[in-house]
């Protein structure tokens, strides 16, 4: 009697889907090619840091991986689901901060808010709730009722970041979100975030500040020219080193201050 064979059980597969996966992105503006086939994967759940030199391609990447600026070639899928094929499908899974984003100024900082909330199809009770919430959690209370076009560079950062999370969705996408901001607010912004990614959520940062993505970050991509260096957890990228060395190593192009001999120099 011949015995059968039984083959071993299947592993167990992992059905979450990253929180953002990016295929073979292409962007050229008229000559210039600003992102060139980039392949980014961000694990749900991950603090993920999107780090390059000025004119990288970040700021490109980011707006055609959150449906803000259509990509040449390319797929972006936020959990799962294709961001191009359902645009407005994909969008109500994000929440975006862009760069140099521009605002209705006109509108009071709360009136802001909640206006986020209500395009979002909250109902007005939940959206007034979560505007107090993060008014407070922001330290903007007092100026709750300015006008926004008379708020500060900083203060403008955080009413932003707020109508981006006013929703709570599960991706966020933030294009340099402690520029201008104090560091008080900026501590505090970073509690908020570490909180929101413990309870399962998944950020998104680009910064120039290597020190804060690799105090803040579990996962890091090093971008320039258009295309991904370096990509891992932050300490699989920086290899030992601090990661602004290994950013440094990556990139190249430091100069060495030659010819500045006549600023160590005084006059007589």
């Amino acid at each position: 009697m011949t015995q059968s064979s039984v083959s071993p059980p299947e592993p167990p597969v992992d059905a979450t889907p990253p929180a953002l996966a990016v295929r073979g992105l292409w962007k050229k503006f008229g000559t210039k090619i600003a992102v060139a086939g980039i392949d980014l994967t961000v694990p749900a759940g991950s603090f993920y840091g999107l780090v390059g030199p000025n004119g990288a391609g970040k700021t490109t990447t980011l707006s055609m991986a959150t449906g803000l600026l259509r990509p040449d070639f390319g797929q972006v899928l936020v959990q799962g689901e294709d961001l191009w094929a359902d645009p407005v499908r994909g969008k109500s899974l994000l929440g975006v901060l862009p760069d140099g984003v521009k605002l209705f100024d006109r509108l009071t900082g709360e009136q802001l808010v909640t206006y986020a909330g209500l395009l979002r199809g909250m109902d007005r009770e939940t959206v007034a709730a979560r505007t107090a919430d993060l008014l407070a959690a922001l330290d903007l209370v007092a100026d709750a009722r300015t006008l926004v076009v008379e708020y500060s560079a900083g203060m403008t950062k955080k009413i932003a970041l707020a109508c981006a999370i006013v929703h709570a969705p599960r991706l966020l996408v933030l294009d340099e979100p402690f520029e201008a901001v104090d560091p008080v607010s900026a501590a505090n912004i970073r509690e908020i975030l570490a909180s929101y990614v413990a309870s399962g959520g998944t950020v998104i940062v680009s910064s120039h500040v290597m020190d804060l993505v690799q105090r803040m970050c579990d996962h890091v991509a090093v971008i320039a020219a258009g295309q991904v260096l370096a990509a891992g957890t932050v300490d699989e990228v920086r290899g030992g080193a601090s990661l602004e060395d290994r950013f440094v190593e990556l990139v190249g192009g430091r100069s060495t201050g030659e010819g500045l001999a006549w600023l160590h120099t005084s006059s007589s």
